[in-house]
């Protein structure tokens, strides 16, 4: 039995703190009026990522870490296993959440009171979490056709994650840019970013569900390799949802000809951004003056800050593809001069400004999802030998992204904290300081009495109860 309770001032303390360092962690500290300030550390059975027991309830309900460890095969005798592999992930994508990314933190984090109980032990008298030569271990064990059941595991997860069938998925690839510091696997340098790393393809829907994350070479995808990863997602998704209709949305490194053709074969509608040449700027060369001279014509009579923009579409086509398709042209004249812009489609919108502003340009919320997946979950700690242990890791980063997402999902739709960014959801709500107490018969986990979340919490755990069960 866990009982959760706020502890105020009027209730008595279990126990007094018992100090085992008499060391000064902080001897520096000014006093406060003529009483000194000293800091020490005790014995107290406390941690500082009380929220941490609400994920996982979430992780129950999504059971993510059995779902990838069902994809690996356990090379150890099962008579000296002392952690499972489903406890050693859990452990680790929990500690993802929590602000941990580094595989050396498990080493600090296995007496942490929450992150036992997480792991269904005992806070106090339970044994201790697995230790970082664990976690590595498990992190540089699966080979290709293991890490292939994980990411078939990670579609199998979206795909569940509907409550029901879905009639139309829009899903947005991107990539971002991971910097390496040695001697890794797969790692090229980028003329763009001026430095060595991996470009990581992502791929969300517009919900903000993660579809798949793989591992790759920082050089621009070809049209082979981009069109090999979207049949197999594709493909995957269609399995699940046959009759689901599939969109398609990149900037131009997906604009490639291998990739359209299948498209169009497959019934399968995108929307790619195109880069300019041209051939392309002859047909807009009328467009772009006539813009220009508006522009000029209002400019003074307008704000500072006041752009003008004009739409045209017109089919045309590159030497590599097979046919014509549709290209529309976005012509914008400002302060700064005239900017052309171009999104190629085999969508049949009769207006041009509505493909562009509001079927296109809706993809801009992907840089937040990836602010998300590689700022706030450091998705980019990608720092093995080995590419295979890094595409583990990327896949445990995207496992601690579904458990943020399920978990920010399950707030009121008017409220604040639907919309907060992870990193503010992680310190508001699962950075909460308690005390563990374990008896005979129950434990007690005491928050502090200054508590201004205490309702939202509240109300997520209850909803929580629901969801799980």
């Amino acid at each position: 039995m866990v009982l959760i309770v706020a502890q105020h001032e009027s209730e008595p303390r279990e126990r007094p703190p018992t100090v085992t360092q008499d060391t000064l962690v902080l001897p520096s500290l000014s006093p406060i009026g003529d009483k000194p300030v000293s800091a020490l550390i005790d014995d107290r059975c406390t941690s500082a990522d009380g929220g941490l027991l609400l994920l996982q309830d979430v992780e129950r309900r999504l059971n993510l870490a059995d779902r990838l460890a069902a994809c690996l095969r356990d090379p150890r005798q099962p008579g000296k296993i002392t952690h499972r592999l489903d406890e050693i992930l859990r452990f680790r994508m929990l500690a993802i959440v929590a602000g941990y990314p580094d595989g050396n933190d498990c080493d600090v984090l296995r007496g942490d009171p929450v992150f036992k109980m997480a792991l269904d032990r005992p806070p106090v008298s339970g044994p201790a979490l697995c230790s970082q030569p664990t976690v590595s271990r498990i992190e540089n064990m699966p080979r290709r056709p293991e890490l292939y059941r994980m990411a078939q595991a990670m579609l199998d997860l979206y795909c569940d994650s509907f409550p029901i069938i879905p009639n139309h998925l829009t899903l947005d690839l991107d990539e971002s840019f991971d910097r390496v510091h040695g001697e890794q696997e797969l790692r090229k340098f980028n003329a763009y970013y001026d430095d060595w790393g991996f470009l990581p393809i992502h791929i969300f829907d517009t919900s903000g569900r993660l579809a798949l994350s793989v591992l790759r070479e920082a050089a621009t995808p070809s049209g082979r390799e981009i069109l090999t990863l979207v049949k197999r997602v594709v493909g995957h998704i269609r399995e699940r949802f046959p009759r689901v209709r599939i969109r398609l949305r990149g900037d131009s490194h997906y604009a490639c000809p291998e990739v359209m053709s299948w498209c169009e074969a497959e019934a399968i509608e995108y929307i790619f951004g195109l880069s300019g040449n041209s051939t392309l700027a002859a047909q807009v060369q009328t467009l772009e003056g006539r813009t220009a001279a508006r522009y000029a014509a209002r400019c003074t009579a307008e704000p500072p800050k006041f752009k003008l923009r004009r739409y045209m579409d017109f089919r045309g086509g590159a030497k590599s593809w097979n046919c014509q398709r549709r290209i529309v042209a976005r012509v914008e004249a400002g302060p700064d001069g005239v900017d052309t812009r171009y999104i190629v489609t085999n969508l049949t919108d009769r207006r041009a400004q509505r493909l562009y502003e509001r079927k296109y340009c809706q993809r801009g919320r992907m840089e937040n999802l990836l602010k998300a997946h590689k700022l706030h979950l450091a998705s980019d700690r990608t720092s093995c030998t080995r590419a295979c242990a890094n595409q583990v890791r990327l896949f445990l980063h995207g496992a601690a992204y579904w458990l943020l997402w399920t978990f920010q999902s399950l707030m009121p739709k008017r409220s604040p904290w639907r919309v907060v960014q992870f990193d503010t959801l992680r310190n508001r709500l699962i950075k909460l300081v308690t005390e563990v107490t374990e008896t005979a018969d129950r434990i007690r986990i005491a928050l502090a009495p200054v508590f201004p979340i205490e309702d939202i919490l509240t109300v997520v755990s209850a909803r929580l109860a629901r969801f799980v069960t």
